[in-house]
This record gives C-alpha cells, sequence and structure tokens, in this order.
C-alpha cells in the first residue's frame, strides 16, 4: 500500500507521495497513470518528498507528462501544508530543495493546520541563452518571437529557477492560450520548453494572466508564472516594484518583486484527501 496525500493551491492540483514508501522509482509512465484523471488519481502533477543534504527538506516535482520540473510555487505551499500538517516539520519556517534550488517555506498555522504559505522564490533572470539570435549575456527583454503559423508575439523570458515566456496583451482569450501556448511551449527557441503566462496588466500593482504549464497545458493557477509574470511586468514598467496582484482563474496570489529581483510568494493552500494507492493499481505501475 503506497500513501499519498492530494493537495491543491487556487485549483492548481498535486499529489504528495514519499521516496521511501516506494518500492522502485517513479518512472514516467507510472506518473502519467497516477496524474491520469480517468485511469489514476488525477492531477497536475506529482510532489515526491526526497533526501537532501542542502536543506530540511528534498522535493522533486513531476509533470502530468512524466517530465520533471524544476520548481513550482504552488507545489511548494502544497508541500510545505504536507511538511507540517503531517508531522515532519518541527518549525513552521523550514528549506526546501528543488531542482531548480533552495527556497524557505513559512507556514503559517491556524488551529493546527496550514492554511496560508509564504514562499521565497529566488531571484528573477531575464537572459534565456536558448535564444539563439540573442546571446547569453542579453537580457530577453520585448523581444518579437514568430510562431509556427505565422503569429508574431513581443515576449518577455524569465528563469525564477524554472522558465518562462511572459507575453503582454490587451484582452485574455483562454481558446487563444490553448492555441498558441503548446507553440510558444514547444518553439526551438526553447529546447528545454518553456512555461507559458499572458498577462494584461490592470494597475500599477495588478495583473491579470492566462497560463500554460509546460507538461501540464492549461492551468488554473501557477505559483512559479505568477512570478515569473509579475517580474516581467515590472521589468517592462507596467507595474512597480513591490507587491503585485496576479490574477488567475483559480484565484490571487500577491508576489513581492523587489529591487534585487527576489521574489517572495504569498497564497492560501488546502488539503483535499488522504489515501493509499491500491495493491492492484500499484502493481499496474510496475507493468
Amino acid at each position: 500500500m503506497i500513501p499519498f496525500v492530494k493537495g491543491h493551491g487556487l485549483g492548481n492540483d498535486y499529489v504528495v507521495m514519499n521516496e521511501v514508501d516506494l518500492g522502485r522509482p517513479l518512472l514516467p509512465a507510472a506518473i502519467v497513470r497516477i496524474c491520469d484523471r480517468n485511469w489514476g488519481v488525477g492531477s497536475d502533477g506529482i510532489l515526491l518528498r526526497v533526501p537532501s543534504v542542502r536543506a530540511d527538506f528534498g522535493l522533486r516535482i513531476f509533470n502530468p507528462d512524466g517530465s520533471e520540473a524544476e520548481k513550482s510555487g504552488n507545489g511548494l505551499r502544497i508541500f510545505a501544508k504536507y511538511l507540517w500538517d503531517h508531522g515532519h516539520a518541527k518549525t513552521t519556517t523550514f528549506t526546501v530543495e528543488t531542482k531548480g534550488g533552495v527556497v524557505e517555506c513559512q507556514c503559517h498555522v491556524r488551529d493546527g493546520r496550514v492554511s496560508f504559505v509564504t514562499v521565497e522564490m529566488g531571484r528573477a533572470t531575464f537572459r534565456a541563452p536558448e535564444i539563439p539570435m540573442h546571446g547569453p549575456d542579453r537580457e530577453v527583454v520585448g523581444v518579437p518571437l514568430q510562431l509556427a503559423d505565422g503569429t508574431t508575439l513581443r515576449v518577455t523570458a524569465v528563469s525564477v529557477g524554472n522558465p518562462h515566456c511572459v507575453t503582454f496583451v490587451n484582452r485574455l482569450d483562454p481558446a487563444e492560450c490553448r492555441r498558441l501556448g503548446p507553440m510558444i511551449e514547444t518553439h526551438p527557441a526553447f529546447p528545454n520548453r518553456t512555461n507559458v503566462q499572458f498577462a494584461r496588466p490592470l494597475a500599477r500593482d495588478t495583473l491579470d494572466i492566462l497560463i500554460w504549464e509546460r507538461g501540464a497545458g492549461f492551468t488554473l493557477a501557477s505559483g512559479s508564472s505568477s512570478c515569473g509574470a509579475a517580474s516581467a511586468a515590472v521589468k517592462n514598467g507596467l507595474c512597480d516594484h513591490g507587491r503585485v496582484r496576479v490574477c488567475m482563474p483559480g484565484g490571487e496570489l500577491v508576489i513581492e518583486v523587489r529591487p534585487d529581483w527576489s521574489l517572495r510568494l504569498e497564497g492560501p493552500v488546502a488539503e483535499v484527501y488522504r489515501g493509499t494507492l491500491s495493491p492492484e493499481f500499484a502493481a499496474s505501475l510496475e507493468g
């Protein structure tokens, strides 16, 4: 029996598992099966607790297509709640090592449970060495990107430990996000693929975004995407340094963009249920 917990941040849901409970490595085919909403548990990804020598806890983040992500703001909040609520963390502030770097999480506890988490997400950078027409030392801010269907967009490349491509629009259209998102995600300029945000500034401290997430598709909310979009808005002079409210279909997050481009993410988190994979299902993952 393999135990798991399912939680969400603004509708962006993850299954949390512990590597010590698995009998074998978690292979891509098994990840796809677990995340499938018809044939498995159903989720936008898997958070796998692993050992760490650099931080209090280690975390690997897997997308529903079986690929691995470097960082996830929503995933980190879900993981932080899991660690506190299930007795693994003994203090409300601790560090977590991800593939995209070590971050600090602070749990806000009420009645013995965590419902809100603050994450120090690291620094935003705007260099994209994988884009050949721009050298590795040049920032990619508001540059043209031509897509396969002939559409040309002005984009800003942002890394917050994982890659993002932000384009600013006058009107947000979910159908357009679903149509153009895959073309941007898999554009040759991004050989490792990228997360995509369509953003519309509403005020100097407010931003509306739609998200096409690398390896997951159209997503109700994303913490790292909110960080990328808020950073890009400040870099392009559309928002001010400080607290930026990022509004998504799933809800709102607040991103603090500091003058040194370090980022602080604040937002709610919830646990949906706890369960175990049945022996039959677990055995099918091995095949």
